[in-house]
């Protein structure tokens, strides 16, 4: 399976031939300033949102507009895409998995807080459980660590998982590490760290903690893609 790495905790995969794209935050994103990458060339199949924050949302409705992707999210999150003329829409909330042509993807509970853009109420956060013929991961969104996440290894084996581990806003490494034992997966690709000030990490120190406790944490550079 193929991950392409935007920063912050916008990514891509692409799973039966279909593209994913999940929160897209490009424009203001410092992740990529010195990156060239055109949002008007991006053609996802689907576009996820874990919630209604701005460096999840962003981009979401000009990239949709432009690709005509489907757009997953919570329904109010959907209900506010939709009067921004999005038009491919299908909500989502917690409960059991929903099918789609590239396989199953569950909705499950994120700790964090969410508004959008304009104030208005941006649901519950959520994160995403994919189960495909090509492999199966959790992204987690902004989370703080949950005892909820031991559920997930109920529903499928994980090959990989994505989740934040920058602090203060969500889980730290080490936090993060925890989780990894809690949804029963050693193979572990960090977002939300080092965008901003408040969530800048030491990467190094990262890594070895995640290597010294028999994991594996991927760290790839804003704008790469790796595959796992």
């Amino acid at each position: 399976m193929q991950l392409t790495y935007y920063g912050h905790a916008t990514f891509s995969v692409v799973i039966q031939g279909k593209t994913i794209l999940f929160d897209p935050f490009f424009t203001g994103n410092p992740s990529i300033e010195n990156i060239d990458i055109n949002i008007n060339t991006l053609k996802p199949d689907f576009i996820f949102i874990s919630h209604g924050h701005g460096d999840h949302i962003g981009d979401a409705v000009a990239i949709a507009k432009n690709s005509g992707a489907l757009v997953i999210a919570a329904p109010e999150v959907a209900g506010w895409l939709g009067n921004q003329g999005v038009e491919n829409l299908h909500p989502i909330n917690h409960g059991s998995p929903i099918d789609f042509d590239f396989g199953k993807v569950r909705a499950v509970n994120a700790l964090h807080s969410s508004g959008l853009p304009d104030g208005s109420y941006g649901a519950n956060p959520l994160g995403f459980v994919f189960t495909t013929g090509e492999g199966n991961f959790y992204y987690a969104g902004d989370t703080g660590l949950a005892m909820d996440m031991q559920l997930i290894p109920y529903w499928t084996k994980l090959d990989f998982a994505l989740l934040p581990i920058g602090g203060n806003f969500t889980m730290d490494y080490e936090d993060a590490a925890i989780a990894s034992d809690f949804i029963k997966c050693n193979n572990i690709v960090g977002i939300h760290y080092n965008t901003f000030e408040f969530i800048k990490i030491n990467t190094q120190k990262a890594e070895e903690y995640f290597k010294n406790k028999g994991k594996h944490l991927h760290l790839p550079s804003p704008g790469e893609t790796i595959d796992i």
